[in-house]
């Protein structure tokens, strides 16, 4: 979380309702409509993306007064599932009341609701890309790296190498297997 805003995001939930989850509980679901916001204030919550596989892409594991998919209140739908680590708690109000909130607030003169979306995005991409890099095989990268973004346009591939932390050598070696016995997964 961005460190200028984080006793901000504590005030916002000062009084707000409190709810309870079990180990394994799910708070949201990718494609849910986000309509609230939610501080962490005891436990864990992991934001997961499932693979084509079956293998599951932790993006991000918020904790202890850290807000749940920040990038989320500039979305419709959430990108991810939500899944407690261990017993947790978390505080919610509405999307509208918390943007409202930083609208308003003397911390918003300093940084603009509009940089923090901006800022809010890049983490998130960050997070994905540091959980993609921290996958062993350059298959599953890539696999990860399709499932969330698709092919590149033409020419893109060097990009995605980089993007994934391999050489393009390696990448070439995985994408020419996949031409020569899996077709349909370029």
């Amino acid at each position: 979380m961005i460190e200028i805003m984080s006793d901000h995001w504590l005030n916002c939930f000062d009084g707000a309702p409190e709810r309870t989850l079990d180990e394994g509980e799910t708070l949201f679901r990718r494609d849910d409509e986000v309509e609230w916001a939610f501080l962490v204030r005891e436990g864990q919550i992991s934001l997961r993306r499932a693979l084509q596989d079956g293998g599951l892409l932790t993006l991000h594991t918020a904790e202890a007064t850290e807000l749940v998919a920040e990038a989320s209140l500039f979305a419709d739908r959430y990108h991810c599932d939500a899944v407690t680590e261990m017993p947790t708690k978390v505080s919610l109000i509405s999307k509208t009341e918390l943007k409202a909130s930083l609208e308003n607030s003397a911390t918003s003169k300093r940084l603009s609701v509009k940089a923090f979306e901006r800022t809010a995005r890049e983490l998130q991409n960050l997070r994905t890309r540091i959980e993609i890099m921290r996958l062993r095989k350059v298959a599953d990268r890539l696999d990860a790296y399709l499932e969330l973004y698709g092919p590149p346009e033409l020419g893109g591939w060097v990009r995605v190498a980089d993007w994934i932390g391999v050489s393009p050598p390696a990448l070439y070696r995985e994408l020419a297997e996949r031409r020569t016995n899996k077709p349909d997964l370029i």
